[in-house]
């Protein structure tokens, strides 16, 4: 059954609205699809997806950038979900985490890092150490392999060397089998520096569980706080270890190195630790486990306490840690602005993505605008979602159309293709978008007969590549490719949208259509091309 947040007995209260508007306006954001020339390994062409193919035939669409610079990343760096989804709600170019802690360390900014500074000073001072938690790649998508050696530099410049890293191995935006070469170069870094050493490795599975299955959690902590888990002499044999083993690196059990070389030190009372991942959806749960005095997951057998405890970035409200890195300030999102007209909205989502139509969507806002109810659905409480490749797609389906008319504007986010292509799986890829494009079949059918429009775009690219085109390998990454944008609906079957746009000119869209004028924040634009006629046939139905 659907969970809900904060929606009471009917629609939460918003002010009478202001506009007219088409109503509903319903946003689908499918996460993962990006839009790529067919071949044997795009799992959206190979799919049968009628509804998808007859939109693009009969309604406006266009394709949109979400990557690299055109969403605030690096040049030519993949998009995620988080970014996606804060673009998307933002209707701005936000400048992502990822480039600019990068240019702090460019700038040296980040050598004088207060937050950073105190908590090796603080360890330095007290006799005690810093444990140094993350994802250990290159992936850019939750933390970077450079921003661990920056850490490193900062130790030995504050001329502090017991340094303990638990590394968290990678393999879904990177490829499944590489990060024995990873932790051979974090190991010589910290020779070259003469600063700490590994001391766990962990699959991100693990380490970075974000739908609160909290016996993989448990394990990570243990292995950090207790000792406990599997043992090995040197980061490389825990990998290798597991390889033989069956697991790619996103699955390696939590390994405790102990050897010659590697003498493990367990977390404790007092020290610092440093987690420098900077998105904040899959660090939240294991810094919970480290953190909250009330923590309810598991049994920590052993806890500990007076850490001084630094995020990267902000990780979740209420959660006692020190942040190195602030928010980009989103004062007018897409949900603020439709709250100021008076409008009710609805946010819908699985529990694998639920914080993305919430909290990024939101501008990075934790709490609900006036006029905003939120409802949740469980992910299937599977080991890996291909053996359950439609995951809660019909659930989100029928609780959108079950509140069609008690809304303004609903969003909601279909998980089901980039999580299941994340597994390399290409024929439950396929089924995965299959399962997409029959359920939002139904929604455009829902909202056609409420007399209203129907908006459909992705977050980012990922199951039209599940295998690598070079080596022939499953392709668990995601990619560069841009996404399809279509709106369907009756005043807008006679419009156009304009080529070269971006995420962030959605926001700006979709208040053309509610007939909402764009706050001066958003810097993006309405994609829609009306011509005059057009635009006077529109107004009445509009």
């Amino acid at each position: 059954m659907p969970q809900s947040s904060n929606v009471p007995n009917g629609a939460s209260a918003a002010p009478k609205a202001k506009y007219n508007r088409p109503k509903p306006v319903v946003l689908a954001v499918i996460d993962g699809w990006g839009v790529a020339p067919h071949w044997g390994g795009n799992a959206v062409t190979l799919a049968k997806i009628p509804f998808m193919n007859k939109a693009m035939q009969e309604f406006p669409h266009t394709t949109l950038q979400a990557s690299g610079e055109g969403v605030g990343l690096p040049p030519n760096e993949r998009g995620n979900s988080e970014v996606g989804h804060l673009n998307i709600g933002a209707g701005q170019v936000v400048l992502q985490y990822f480039p600019s802690i990068t240019k702090a360390i460019q700038d040296k900014t980040f050598f004088s890092n207060e937050v950073i500074l105190q908590g090796i000073n603080q360890a330095k001072q007290n006799g005690k150490r810093v444990h140094i938690i993350g994802l250990v790649s290159p992936g850019g998508i939750h933390s970077h392999i450079e921003h661990l050696y920056a850490l490193l530099e900062v130790a030995k410049q504050q001329q502090f060397t017991d340094v303990c890293i638990h590394a968290i191995t990678d393999g879904r935006d990177t490829p499944p089998f590489v990060s024995q070469e990873f932790l051979a170069d974090v190991t010589t870094k910290t020779q070259e520096l003469g600063v700490g050493s590994i001391c766990t490795v962990s699959g991100r599975y693990y380490s970075m569980d974000r739908d609160h299955r909290w016996e993989r959690v448990e394990k990570s902590y243990r292995a950090m706080v207790e000792g406990v888990g599997p043992t090995a002499a040197t980061p490389e044999a825990a990998v290798a270890a597991a390889y033989r083993d069956g697991f790619s690196d996103e699955f390696i059990p939590p390994t405790v190195i102990q050897g010659p070389k590697n003498t493990f030190k367990p977390i404790m009372d007092g020290d610092t630790v440093i987690f420098f991942n900077f998105r904040g959806d899959r660090a939240r749960e294991i810094t919970q486990a480290l953190m909250k005095p009330n923590f309810e997951g598991f049994d920590r057998k052993k806890s500990v306490s007076n850490l001084y405890f630094v995020g990267f970035t902000y990780y979740e409200e209420g959660l006692p840690i020190h942040v190195a890195f602030r928010p980009h300030n989103v004062k007018k999102s897409l949900s603020g602005v439709i709250s100021d007209a008076g409008m009710r909205q609805l946010h819908v989502a699985e529990s694998e993505k639920y914080a993305h139509v919430t909290y990024f969507f939101n501008g990075g806002n934790e709490q609900p605008v006036k006029g905003e109810d939120r409802i949740v659905i469980p992910s299937p409480h599977v080991p890996s979602f291909d053996q359950v490749p439609e995951m809660s797609t019909v659930q989100i389906a029928d609780t959108v159309i079950q509140n069609i008319n008690r809304y303004d504007f609903i969003v909601l986010n279909f998980a089901c293709p980039d999580m299941v292509g994340h597994t390399g799986n290409l024929r439950a890829a396929i089924q995965s978008c299959e399962a997409v494009d029959a359920n939002l079949n139904k929604i455009a059918q829902a909202v056609a007969q409420a007399g209203g429009i129907f908006a459909i775009t992705a977050d980012h690219g990922n199951v039209e590549q599940m295998v690598n085109p070079k080596t022939g390998e499953p392709d668990t990454e995601h990619t560069n490719n841009p996404v399809p944008f279509i709106v369907t609906g009756n005043a807008v079957v006679n419009c156009q949208l304009r080529s070269g746009g971006i995420l962030s000119d959605v926001a700006p869209t979709l208040l053309h259509i509610l007939n909402i004028p764009k706050p001066a924040e958003m810097t993006g634009s309405s994609l829609l091309v009306v011509q005059p006629q057009v635009a006077r046939s529109a107004a009445s139905t509009l």
